[in-house]
Protein backbone atom coordinates (compact mmCIF):
# COMPACT_ATOMS: atom_id res chain seq x y z
CA UNK A 1 0.00 0.00 0.00
CA UNK A 2 1.04 3.56 -0.76
CA UNK A 3 -0.45 6.56 0.99
CA UNK A 4 -0.51 9.92 -0.75
CA UNK A 5 -1.10 13.31 0.87
CA UNK A 6 -1.45 16.54 -1.09
CA UNK A 7 -0.71 20.02 0.19
CA UNK A 8 -0.27 23.51 -1.15
CA UNK A 9 -3.74 24.32 -2.43
CA UNK A 10 -5.38 27.63 -1.74
CA UNK A 11 -6.90 30.79 -3.11
CA UNK A 12 -5.08 32.80 -5.79
CA UNK A 13 -5.91 35.52 -8.24
CA UNK A 14 -5.84 35.17 -12.01
CA UNK A 15 -2.28 35.12 -13.27
CA UNK A 16 -0.90 33.99 -9.95
CA UNK A 17 1.07 30.87 -9.05
CA UNK A 18 0.74 27.95 -6.67
CA UNK A 19 2.91 24.94 -5.98
CA UNK A 20 1.22 21.69 -5.01
CA UNK A 21 3.09 18.90 -3.27
CA UNK A 22 2.28 15.26 -2.73
CA UNK A 23 4.05 13.18 -0.10
CA UNK A 24 4.13 9.43 -0.56
CA UNK A 25 4.50 6.99 2.33
CA UNK A 26 4.18 3.28 2.90
CA UNK A 27 5.57 0.94 0.23
CA UNK A 28 7.20 3.70 -1.78
CA UNK A 29 9.48 1.17 -3.50
CA UNK A 30 6.55 0.22 -5.75
CA UNK A 31 5.61 3.83 -6.44
CA UNK A 32 6.44 4.39 -10.11
CA UNK A 33 4.43 6.46 -12.56
CA UNK A 34 2.81 9.41 -10.74
CA UNK A 35 0.34 11.99 -11.88
CA UNK A 36 -1.93 14.87 -11.07
CA UNK A 37 -5.62 14.95 -11.87
CA UNK A 38 -8.28 17.51 -11.07
CA UNK A 39 -12.02 17.64 -10.67
CA UNK A 40 -14.17 20.73 -10.72
CA UNK A 41 -17.73 20.94 -9.48
CA UNK A 42 -20.11 18.92 -11.62
CA UNK A 43 -17.37 17.64 -13.89
CA UNK A 44 -15.52 14.38 -14.28
CA UNK A 45 -11.98 13.94 -13.03
CA UNK A 46 -9.53 15.03 -15.71
CA UNK A 47 -5.86 14.46 -16.35
CA UNK A 48 -3.43 17.31 -15.65
CA UNK A 49 0.13 15.96 -15.79
CA UNK A 50 2.12 12.78 -15.23
CA UNK A 51 5.73 11.78 -14.80
CA UNK A 52 7.45 8.45 -15.36
CA UNK A 53 9.85 6.61 -13.10
CA UNK A 54 12.47 7.87 -12.33
CA UNK A 55 11.35 11.11 -14.00
CA UNK A 56 12.72 11.24 -17.52
CA UNK A 57 9.38 11.60 -19.26
CA UNK A 58 6.51 13.99 -18.56
CA UNK A 59 3.17 14.54 -20.27
CA UNK A 60 0.63 17.33 -19.86
CA UNK A 61 -2.94 18.10 -20.73
CA UNK A 62 -3.13 20.64 -23.54
CA UNK A 63 -4.97 23.04 -21.25
CA UNK A 64 -2.00 23.34 -18.87
CA UNK A 65 0.94 22.85 -21.22
CA UNK A 66 3.44 25.68 -20.88
CA UNK A 67 1.95 26.83 -17.57
CA UNK A 68 2.30 23.80 -15.27
CA UNK A 69 5.41 21.79 -14.49
CA UNK A 70 5.43 18.38 -12.82
CA UNK A 71 8.49 17.11 -10.97
CA UNK A 72 9.43 14.44 -8.45
CA UNK A 73 12.05 13.87 -5.80
CA UNK A 74 12.67 10.14 -5.52
CA UNK A 75 14.77 10.51 -2.37
CA UNK A 76 12.11 12.43 -0.48
CA UNK A 77 9.25 10.52 -2.19
CA UNK A 78 7.47 13.69 -3.19
CA UNK A 79 5.67 14.85 -6.30
CA UNK A 80 5.22 18.53 -7.10
CA UNK A 81 3.12 20.56 -9.50
CA UNK A 82 4.22 24.12 -10.15
CA UNK A 83 1.27 26.05 -11.53
CA UNK A 84 1.86 29.45 -13.14
CA UNK A 85 -0.41 31.91 -14.93
CA UNK A 86 -3.45 30.41 -13.26
CA UNK A 87 -6.86 30.89 -14.82
CA UNK A 88 -10.39 30.63 -13.37
CA UNK A 89 -10.88 27.37 -15.27
CA UNK A 90 -8.02 25.85 -13.25
CA UNK A 91 -10.26 25.97 -10.18
CA UNK A 92 -10.72 22.40 -8.98
CA UNK A 93 -9.77 19.82 -6.40
CA UNK A 94 -6.36 18.48 -7.39
CA UNK A 95 -5.48 14.86 -6.73
CA UNK A 96 -2.16 13.10 -6.67
CA UNK A 97 -2.12 9.53 -7.98
CA UNK A 98 0.41 6.76 -8.47
CA UNK A 99 0.77 3.25 -9.82
CA UNK A 100 3.33 0.49 -10.00
CA UNK A 101 4.27 0.56 -13.70
CA UNK A 102 7.01 2.74 -15.15
CA UNK A 103 5.12 3.81 -18.28
CA UNK A 104 3.53 7.24 -17.97
CA UNK A 105 -0.26 7.35 -18.31
CA UNK A 106 -3.00 9.96 -18.57
CA UNK A 107 -5.81 7.53 -17.77
CA UNK A 108 -7.25 7.89 -14.28
CA UNK A 109 -8.48 4.30 -14.19
CA UNK A 110 -4.94 3.00 -14.55
CA UNK A 111 -3.80 4.56 -11.27
CA UNK A 112 -3.99 2.56 -8.10
CA UNK A 113 -3.41 4.96 -5.23
CA UNK A 114 -4.98 8.37 -4.74
CA UNK A 115 -4.66 11.20 -2.27
CA UNK A 116 -7.58 13.01 -0.66
CA UNK A 117 -7.17 16.09 -2.84
CA UNK A 118 -6.40 19.75 -2.26
CA UNK A 119 -8.61 22.65 -3.35
CA UNK A 120 -7.31 25.27 -5.75
CA UNK A 121 -9.48 28.33 -6.33
CA UNK A 122 -8.54 30.95 -8.91
CA UNK A 123 -10.45 34.19 -8.64
CA UNK A 124 -10.88 36.84 -11.28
Amino acid sequence: QVQLAESGGGFVQVGGSLRLSCAASGRTSVNRNMGWFRQSAGAEREFVAAISWPGRRTIYANSVKGRFTISRDNIKNTLDLQMNDLKPEDTAVYYCASRTTDVVSDVAGEYIWWGQGTQVTVSS
